[in-house]
């Protein structure tokens, strides 16, 4: 099984370039000195993610992604991740990218806030945009 896992619930949606994806992410935690032992995401829709919104973190809002860390060891990277396709497709529009595109930047985006990074402040969010910009520059595949 790999440590890098894709599923959907209640949707149904296919992952391009799934190995690819896998290798971008690891490659991403081994740059910034984390091992990776087991990392969750899960594609889903608005109304699958909102009640995990409200009940988690008590944002009564819709959001692209949630992340849980459930990691025991420092260094050591075990989570899991939910993102709404309805948020990402939603998004890629109003930002004018392609879905994938925007599907890329929210899968890093998960990935880093289990690596420490957050986006709770206008700093931290700037530290976070540059983060995915050059995470999101060394894919090696096509998006």
């Amino acid at each position: 099984m790999p440590a890098i896992q894709f599923f959907e619930e209640g949707i149904s949606y296919k992952l391009k370039n799934k190995t690819l994806v896998r290798q971008w992410i690891k490659d991403t935690i081994i740059a910034e000195g984390f091992k990776l032992k087991e990392l969750t995401y899960v594609f889903c829709s608005d109304a699958y993610l909102l009640p995990m919104n409200q009940q988690y973190l008590n944002h009564d809002t819709l959001t692209d992604i949630i992340t849980f860390d459930n990691s025991e060891v420092e260094g050591q990277i075990v989570g899991d991740i939910f993102i709404s396709i309805d948020r990402i497709r939603e998004n890629a529009s109003k930002f004018g990218v392609t879905e994938t595109q925007e599907l890329h930047r929210v899968i890093i985006h998960g990935a880093l806030h289990l690596l420490g990074y957050t986006d709770k402040t206008v700093v931290t969010k700037q530290k976070m945009t540059q983060k995915e910009d050059e995470y999101l520059a060394r894919r090696n595949f096509i998006s």
